[in-house]
């Protein structure tokens, strides 16, 4: 038995560190750094129906601890991510979770029935709560919306759906809960928490677009919180995502109830990091005297005055 592997309903990976979207590519860019083989996943970059231009620069600015970005989802269509990019990926020997986005019920469910027909997809990952493109944080703070995207992408084959949820709104738990009752297999718990960094003596935003999501180990403490909400209240998989940049933090998100989690910020300055967390995690299994990873998920004691 494999103590990494894990399950997220219809998803096995064979361990659960993953590589977020918007922050590897689409792989190929990282040969040097990284052994994809290791790894539990790999998510690229979003694809969306159409190409995009992406936002304005200024595109990024590093903050305190973490990063802002507003890249506006810039991509060559989904097309053409089929045509040239999904060849490539469908090699590795990982599994490829694809990532989408769209402004559409009509347009997920394209591009859903073109992936399920494809070779070397192991599951979609749905983008609805981008924080810097118009319309597509919008699915994403309606639990309605949210549930009707997921139905559109489960009806247009048997791959599994995970959906990423944004952390921009009152309480994410009853998004997750609509996406559960919809048929997604997991959630990925957060996205980029929506902000902006100005330029005071010129008084100007930083950031072409104005906005952008901020990621990084500033949002590590509010990622964990929802992830342990989430958990605590919703019955599906959780993937844990935000600021991840040691085993401690990977082990923080497991004990809180994420059964997988995705390095994201990390990749740009450590490539390396999600091959040795593949490696410090059986360490952790062996240390902790368990069977599986799977023995440590959601393990969090709260002690509470009576």
């Amino acid at each position: 038995m494999n103590p990494l592997a894990v399950q997220l309903n219809r998803l096995t990976l064979q361990n659960p560190i993953l590589v977020a979207s918007g922050t590897f590519g689409y792989a190929k860019e990282m040969t040097a750094y990284v052994d994809f083989a290791k790894l539990g996943g790999i998510i690229p970059k979003t694809v969306t129906p159409q190409p995009r231009p992406g936002n304005p620069p200024p595109r990024t600015v590093e903050t305190a601890s973490g990063l802002l970005n507003s890249i506006g989802l810039d991509n060559d269509g989904f097309d053409q991510f089929v045509a040239e990019k999904l060849p490539y990926l469908a090699g590795l020997r990982t599994s490829v979770i694809v990532n989408i986005a769209a402004k559409t019920n009509d347009e997920f469910r394209r591009m859903a029935t073109v992936l399920n027909a494809a070779e070397g997809v192991a599951a979609v990952e749905l983008n609805i709560s981008c924080p810097n493109v118009s319309g597509g944080v919008d699915f994403g703070t309606n639990p309605e919306l949210a549930a009707d995207v997921v139905r559109t992408v489960c009806d247009a084959g048997d791959l599994p759906v995970i959906a990423k949820l944004t952390p921009n709104v009152t309480s994410v738990v009853p998004i997750a809960q609509a996406v559960a009752d919809a048929g997604a297999d997991a959630v990925s718990l957060i996205n980029t928490f929506q902000g902006m960094a100005i330029n005071w003596k010129k008084r100007r935003p930083v950031l072409g677009n104005v906005l952008g999501g901020l990621s990084g180990p500033a949002i590590k403490p509010l990622a964990l919180r929802i992830v342990w909400q989430v958990a605590q209240a919703a019955q599906i998989p959780i993937i844990g995502v935000g600021g991840i940049q040691c085993i401690d933090d990977v082990m923080e998100f497991i004990v809180a109830g994420a059964s997988a989690i995705q390095v994201g910020t990390a990749n740009f300055y450590d490539p390396g990091l999600a091959n040795r967390l593949v490696d410090e995690l059986t360490d952790v299994v062996a240390q902790e005297k368990v069977e599986s990873l799977t023995d440590l998920v959601g393990t969090l004691q709260i002690s509470r005055a009576q």
